[in-house]
């Protein structure tokens, strides 16, 4: 799963979300760019619920990685 912050996202959304992640032991990979920022969330996202991580602070959108078995 990716997490696009908005370009402008604040610090202390950016806390929330890795905090909300990691509390429920996913491992993040933060890639910092000139205009955004983006989380990749490494673990089973099954049990993360896409419009819930949409709703908060500074998230511009949340893209699902399919798994091709």
């Amino acid at each position: 799963m990716l997490i696009i912050m908005r370009k402008h996202a604040e610090e202390e959304a950016l806390d929330a979300i890795k905090e909300y992640l990691i509390t429920r032991d996913f491992d993040i990979h933060q890639s910092t760019g000139a205009n955004r920022t983006i989380i990749g969330v490494i673990g089973d996202t099954s049990t993360l619920n896409d419009q819930e991580i949409e709703a908060m602070s500074g998230v511009s959108q949340v893209v699902r990685i399919r798994k091709d078995d």
